[in-house]
């Protein structure tokens, strides 16, 4: 993922901060427990595309 691009991108839904997780092509938003794909290193950041967060999943 370009470092600038991760910079600039927020949750569509809250306007907070995404994490990066490099190993399971993610940007997740810790607010919202919610994970948008990374398909062929575009992020896909749209809410019906996202994966909800299970309880027992760290961050």
């Amino acid at each position: 993922m370009d470092k600038k691009l991760l910079e600039i991108l927020v949750c569509p839904l809250c306007k907070g901060p995404l994490v990066y997780l490099k190993e399971r092509a993610e940007l997740v938003c810790k607010a919202d427990r919610l994970a948008y794909p990374i398909r062929d290193d575009i992020p896909v950041m749209l809410e019906e595309e996202a994966r909800q967060l299970g309880p027992d999943e760290e961050i």
